[in-house]
């Protein structure tokens, strides 16, 4: 199916800032000289430059806040509580609990993990937390959404092991939280759908309880890249060599040595079994690289007797959910996302 015009506009627009930040990036490469820094005001502290990670994270805020005033939607308002687990050997996690008005007591919930190539997002970022809104008013489910550590600062198995601990401090605190332990989701989206497929393998390992459902949106599920599928995007025009590097630089950011990709925590997809997991909805895009890693996933689980099925929407990309506001194929999404939580 053709590229959605709401998208076809996206990508000329981003185009046109790729060639610009090109053209920039080779003008200041043969300046003769570094331009001078402004002075400071007399008795004031120069500030500290930002380093590289510092503005990509910045921009990639900014460009999310613009991302849900243009084409997003806010969340309702509704009663959260935020909460910082222990995670032993590793960073403490903070938790977001979301619970509408709407929710029993008590009440069905879903552990909520975001996406952002393992390096950038987070629970503050605008579209999660509107998102989180959106879901948990139209579910009545309470959703807990995960702030993991974020890499090269924090590596695998970091994130694992914060998502795990947020894992079992949720069901250790579901009668404080007004929640029914026998009723309790997962939800991963992007990176955050690896983390979550890898939690349900954990889980099976460590004798831990599994989550009644697992709802996988565009997931990586193997950071090996055996199931990158470079024909969606040639079909964005993007070179193959662009694509590549891309998932290499996620990988290796977040695993600091590429070898550990084959670890089946960081590569679910290369678990030896995908027997007694849970059932699966797994949501991908036509016009994303990943479309392989969720549909082949599908496969897996359904090989190994897990109940599961697999989406793909047509005509859109990645980051579809995102565009709730402008694009109706991301309402369509969400009503599937949302379908699924009432199932708890």
């Amino acid at each position: 199916m053709p590229l959605d015009p709401f998208f076809r506009e996206r990508l000329r627009t981003h185009r046109r800032y790729l060639a610009k930040k090109a053209s920039t990036e080779l003008t200041a490469r043969f300046r003769s000289a570094p331009a001078a820094a402004p002075a400071s005001a007399p008795g004031k502290k120069a500030a500290t430059p930002l380093s590289p990670r510092e503005r990509h994270r910045r921009a990639a805020l900014n460009w999310d806040r613009m991302e849900l005033r243009t084409a997003g939607t806010p969340g309702p308002d509704m009663q959260t509580s935020e909460h910082t687990i222990a995670v032993p050997g590793h960073p403490d996690v903070r938790v977001r609990v979301y619970r509408p008005a709407t929710a029993q007591t008590p009440a069905p919930a879903c552990l909520v993990i975001g996406g952002g190539a393992f390096r950038i997002g987070g629970i503050d970022y605008p579209t999660a937390d509107a998102s989180c809104r959106r879901r948990a008013d139209r579910s009545g489910v309470v959703l807990v959404s995960v702030g993991y550590s974020l890499a090269p600062e924090h590596r695998y198995p970091t994130q694992i092991e914060q998502v795990h601990a947020a894992w079992t401090w949720l069901h250790a605190h579901a009668d404080e939280l007004g929640i029914d332990p026998s009723r309790i989701g997962l939800n991963g989206a992007s990176a955050g759908g690896c983390l979550a497929a890898s939690l349900t393998l954990m889980n099976r390992d460590r004798g831990t309880r599994q989550p009644e459902l697992q709802i996988l949106e565009v997931p990586v599920t193997d950071l090996t890249g055996r199931w990158i599928d470079l024909r969606a995007t040639y079909a964005l025009g993007v070179p193959a060599a662009i694509a590549l590097r891309e998932l290499r630089s996620v990988a290796t950011t977040y695993l600091g040595d590429r070898r550990r990709a084959h670890d089946p925590y960081a590569s679910p997809m290369r678990a030896s079994s995908h027997a007694d997991l849970p059932p699966a909805v797994i949501l991908t895009a036509e016009y994303d690289p990943l479309r392989r890693d969720g549909a082949t996933y599908a496969a897996k689980l359904r090989a190994a007797g897990v109940d599961a099925s697999a989406t793909r929407y047509l005509g859109v990309t990645h980051d579809t959910p995102l565009y709730v506001g402008a694009l109706p194929a991301a309402r369509r999404w969400e009503d599937e996302v949302v379908a699924a939580l009432r199932r708890l």
